[in-house]
């Protein structure tokens, strides 16, 4: 290399040569790549540990670049045109193009709408892209760190040298890119961060990661290019009215770990569960299945509502390919799938979201609003467009990508309310000064907006605990536009009415009407999720009282008040079976159970009341509307008795009967609407099902005499806890 070929490189100033050598460049692309000086085109490379640096050029002999200060800094001059490198490493060559030598990578609109917070497909901009750039193939990353000083990508292809990869910044957006050239999927990467003030943070997972390490690892991996071919487009086209206010709607909740075990006791993956769980479902007559978190989360024991990769299906059970084929899997059976999501929290991991450019990023700075005692969570801030964006971009995400047909979103209560679970002293009020979060309630009215504009038929489901008005009501009608509200009275009235012995029922008698004073104020979904069957909350059948063959009639007795109730319906793995034990979520159901034929007859009266419930519109058509609804019996606290008649325009009514105490009710009389047979289409007391068989031969006759407010009555034996159903023969 000759004298005046050194001459064209301009030194590097001692604090800029310095801050390279230390990783603390935070403008790689000012002094790295290639450069156009007053003497010609020259080359900057930094390559620590490297032992040689050549450039080669078409038709041009490789020019071996000189060693520079400082040390893996290499130089030299450059002839126009395209150039690669061949990098000399202690333990071989490698051949790559320079990260440096490519120009801006993301557009100005993406940039532009990363920074109102309207970018609505970030996972297409931020996170590892696989990409080819000037025909050059390889994976764009790019990441939102508006504080930090230097952003560096670290990974296995750089031995984690935070030196190596420095990105650049683009504007005043707070986005770093990096195109890195013949990169390909598989690889784990992470972003090193140097704060504003200079200190070395926690090597940073992606937040936009679609694909994540195994935990207890901790890395993110750059995803394969999607490769599904979707064929569900009957179902998509269909689901509307399948999730629709009118339609039969019975979602089975199941935590994808612990539902069924493989022959080792290991988790099944994606694939192996839907061949085992689909059948199941689709024989059993649910119409959805929900599974509790499966967005990438570091500790198992939170069962995914502690997640710190809202874009990536956990690794655990196989790859997102392999989510999506369990998803349209469901789909040819006719089964929709909905996905608990969790907006309200995150943990506080070093390698997560937590202070992610060395400030309070995503949460907020002041733990009265930024930290939730309960869960050791942070709260994300949703009043700050760019982490609301972040968060409607991941709902979307399981939508769009995945062709998830709802979020059930978590702890929406806790969301909207400033002061809950604190004391006085421990919260901050709002701008106007009350305890309502308003960006909170602004968030999600806008998740809820865009997703019925751009996945029309998906529905967004609440938890939601308190009384605050309007939560499934539309967003241009004042509300916050759910399609559904978990009833979280109904579930904690009955069961605390439902756990007493009923010698003392007549007492409480109210726990079991009182749902219907609100039943038509939202849309509702009658929840028995796996929160009630954890925590030493025992499992539903253990919730019973008295002896084990009371125990399986009251949970009888129960399901068929809950599947005639009005609102759709919801029920925890296992409590098909009258699992025993609490789920625990290490292991599995205690499939065996069904070799008792108590817990035969339960599956069976679950599988039966799916049918009466599809089967009949008059139980599912007027969910929402008080005229569906009317109670015959609703004071009878004395037998314990309650009757109530659902109906639909034009179709047969349905009555319900269900008798509270284990003691047989003989020539009990109910007015009805109408006259003639009442056929019984099902009974919880069933010897099929494991109950006494007490009933009425299947029918009943009603007479034309008055008895109430109806112009008819029938007189029916009612089984000791025990459900009758009956729909009238005659024309509604």
């Amino acid at each position: 290399m000759s004298e005046a070929t050194v001459e064209r490189v301009p030194p590097l100033p001692a604090d800029t040569a310095e801050a390279l050598a230390n990783g603390r460049c935070g403008a790689p692309a000012v002094i790295l790549g290639a450069h156009q000086g007053a003497a010609g085109r020259y080359l900057r490379v930094f390559v620590p540990g490297a032992q040689a640096v050549s450039v080669r050029q078409d038709r041009r002999e490789d020019v071996r670049l000189r060693p520079a200060e400082p040390d893996g800094l290499f130089v030299g001059d450059l002839a126009d045109g395209p150039y690669t490198l061949s990098i000399r490493w202690p333990g071989g060559e490698q051949v790559t193009e320079d990260p440096y030598a490519f120009g801006p990578l993301l557009g100005d609109l993406d940039l532009h709408l990363i920074a109102e917070g309207r970018h609505l497909e970030l996972a297409r901009a931020l996170g590892a892209n696989l990409s080819t750039m000037d025909g050059v193939q390889g994976v764009r990353f790019a990441v939102w760190a508006p504080n930090a000083r230097r952003v560096s990508l670290v990974g296995t292809f750089n031995s984690w040298d935070g030196r190596r990869h420095p990105m650049n910044r683009r504007g005043e957006g707070g986005v770093w890119e990096l195109f890195v050239p013949r990169l390909s999927s598989g690889e784990l990467y992470k972003y090193e961060i140097i704060d504003r003030d200079g200190n070395l943070l926690p090597q940073k997972a992606d937040p936009l990661a679609r694909a994540a390490e195994l935990p207890s690892g901790t890395s993110s991996i750059v995803p394969r290019p999607a490769s599904h071919v979707w064929g569900d487009d009957a179902w998509m086209a269909g689901r509307a009215a399948r999730q629709g206010k009118e339609a039969p709607i019975s979602i089975y909740e199941l935590h994808p770990g612990s539902w069924v075990r493989g022959p080792h006791g290991d988790m099944l993956d994606w694939r192996n569960l839907a061949d085992r769980l689909v059948p199941y479902v689709k024989a059993m007559g649910f119409t959805h299945v929900e599974l509790m978190p499966v967005a990438e989360h570091p500790f198992t024991g939170s069962w995914g509502y502690q997640p710190l990769g809202l874009f990536a299906p956990t690794r655990r059970f196989g790859e997102p390919e392999d989510f999506a084929l369990f998803v349209e899997a469901c789909h040819r059976e006719e089964i929709g799938v909905i996905v608990d999501w969790v907006p309200a929290h995150f943990p506080s991991d070093a390698h997560g979201l937590a202070r992610f450019d060395g400030t309070a990023l995503y949460e907020h700075e002041d733990p009265r609003e930024g930290f939730h005692k309960d869960w050791n969570t942070l709260i994300y801030n949703f009043g700050r467009r760019e982490v609301s964006n972040f968060l409607i971009a991941s709902a979307l995400h399981w939508l769009e990508h995945f062709h998830v047909d709802g979020l059930r979103v978590d702890a929406v209560a806790s969301m909207l309310y400033r002061d809950y679970s604190r004391q006085p002293g421990e919260w901050i009020p709002n701008a106007q000064g009350g305890r309502e979060n308003l960006e909170a309630v602004a968030f999600l009215r806008e998740l809820n907006s865009l997703v019925a504009q751009r996945q029309p038929g998906a529905i967004m489901i609440a938890e939601e605990s308190t009384a605050w008005p309007g939560v499934t009501r539309p967003v241009e009608e004042g509300g916050l536009g759910f399609a559904y509200k978990w009833n979280m009275g109904w579930m904690h009235d009955t069961l605390h009415y439902l756990q007493r012995d009923p010698l003392y029922r007549r007492h409480h008698h109210e726990e079991m009407t009182f749902g219907l004073v609100y039943a038509f104020s939202e849309q509702f979904v009658l929840p028995l999720s796996h929160d009630e069957v954890v925590h030493g909350k025992g499992s539903l059948l253990e919730k019973m009282p008295g002896d084990l063959w009371q125990k399986f009639a009251g949970l009888r007795a129960y399901f068929a008040f809950m599947w005639t109730h009005p609102g759709k319906k919801l029920v925890f793995m296992g409590g098909e079976i009258a699992q025993r034990r609490e789920w625990n979520h290490d292991g599995e159901i205690d499939w065996d159970l069904l070799e008792d034929p108590l817990h035969r007859g339960m599956q069976a009266l679950v599988s039966d009341l799916n049918r009466v419930y599809a089967a009949w519109p008059a139980l599912h058509a007027t969910d929402a509307t008080p005229d569906g609804f009317r109670w015959l019996v609703q004071d009878d606290r004395e037998n314990s008795v309650y009757a109530y008649l659902r109906q639909a325009p034009d179709q047969k009514p349905v009555l319900t009967v269900v008798n509270l105490t284990p003691v047989t009710r003989w020539n009990y009389r109910i007015g009805v609407p109408l006259a003639g047979g009442w056929r019984e289409i099902l009974n919880s007391d069933a010897g099929a099902y494991g109950g006494s068989g007490v009933g009425n031969g299947g029918r009943v006759d009603a007479r034309s005499e008055s008895l109430g407010d109806e112009p008819a009555f029938i007189e029916i034996v009612l089984p000791p806890l025990g459900a009758l159903v009956f729909v009238a023969e005659g024309d509604a």
